[in-house]
């Protein structure tokens, strides 16, 4: 599939399918969006717990932005950060983000061992960071269960990749996080909203990033104990 590098409006890079007519970030800036749902509103709202080792599953690895802020957010947690991708994007594409330059220099190193790394074999990226990536389509893979505290959710949109969005797999993002884990997304359509709290999850709708009035965060509700 034909991959384009365009760049968005933040300055940092994105690279656009004319296939499906889908960009891997928004176009309204693709860093700003990434730190805005998945940090922001995804990984910091785990950091405001007393949670200090954090599980993170991430389903769209792509470029490897949300890795590297994942990384350079993650102060003093621990992060055992879990992704999978079924179409990877070469070394040279990854090069040509060049996202280390407005992420920070020093951060190159890892980012360049988060794209070469072997798949299928956790790493130890740097101290406080293991990572493993997953060469699979999500269908094909079943998440352990209760084991996540956040899921990004990074897929192409339903438009582009309905499948993607559907019960089964919402069903097995549930069954893999911890109670009172969460699930962040830019995506805010009706159907995904009511789709999620068919299955069980708690619901909330936050203001999205530049270019969208919302985004969504869902929550795993954590089992009442009996007296």
């Amino acid at each position: 599939m034909k991959r384009e590098f365009i760049k968005t409006e933040d300055g940092s890079m994105t690279i656009y399918l004319p296939e499906m007519d889908e960009t891997y970030h928004s176009t309204h800036g693709a860093i700003q969006e990434a730190e805005h749902v998945f940090i922001k509103h995804g990984l910091n709202a785990v950091d405001s717990s007393e949670k200090l080792d954090v599980n993170v599953f991430e389903v769209g690895f792509g470029t490897g932005l949300n890795a590297l802020l994942s990384m350079k957010h993650s102060r003093h947690l621990y992060l055992n950060y879990d992704t999978i991708e079924a179409f990877p994007v070469t070394k040279d594409e990854a090069d040509k983000m060049r996202y280390c330059e407005l992420v920070g220099d020093d951060f190159k190193v890892y980012y360049d061992k988060m794209i070469r790394c072997p798949w299928g074999k956790k790493e130890s990226l740097k101290f406080g960071m293991t990572f493993f990536k997953i060469h699979e389509k999500l269908q094909n893979y079943s998440l352990t269960k209760g084991k996540y505290d956040v899921i990004y959710f990074d897929a192409f949109g339903p438009r582009a990749q309905s499948e993607m969005w559907e019960i089964a797999i919402l069903q097995n993002m549930f069954d893999g996080l911890q109670e009172g884990g969460m699930l962040v997304t830019y995506c805010a359509k009706g159907q995904f909203k009511r789709d999620l709290k068919s299955i069980g999850f708690e619901v909330e709708s936050l203001p999205g990033p530049p270019g969208k009035r919302e985004m969504t965060r869902a929550w795993k509700p954590e089992t009442e104990e009996e007296d």
